[in-house]
């Protein structure tokens, strides 16, 4: 009779691994979910910015289009200065985040890829 040993486990079951270009920190848990925190945070300002420039060339188009028309104009205008009072708060919240997160209490710091979250853990 032939018992299992500890190293006979992983070839029965076989090992989990992240998916290939998906790195979220290695075998560190806390790392990687900073990084995949950071790379939602990423992903939200650049999906807003994306949706502001659209909404802003809507505005623009419909301006273009209005023939003259006096309500069409103002409904315009309306878009493009939303779309600009959306990018300022954006930029407003960005700031924020960066001083109160990454200067005061030290959560976040700038990489070349964007921002790395450092979630405080017990030790």
């Amino acid at each position: 009779m032939k018992y299992l040993s500890a190293n006979d486990i992983p070839g029965l079951f076989g090992t989990v691994e992240p998916p290939q270009g998906m790195d979220f920190g290695g075998d560190d848990p806390v790392t990687g979910f900073g990084k995949l925190v950071s790379f939602g945070i990423n992903l939200f300002i650049i999906a807003a910015g994306m949706f502001l420039l659209i909404y802003m060339l809507w505005g623009a188009f419909d301006w273009i289009v209005s023939g003259g028309d006096k309500e069409r104009i103002q409904k315009a205008q309306n878009k493009i200065t939303n779309a600009l009072i959306g990018m300022i708060l954006v930029f407003i919240v960005i700031v924020v985040f960066q001083v109160l997160a990454g200067n005061l209490l030290k959560i976040i710091t700038p990489t070349a890829d964007g921002w790395q979250l450092n979630l405080p853990t017990l030790r």
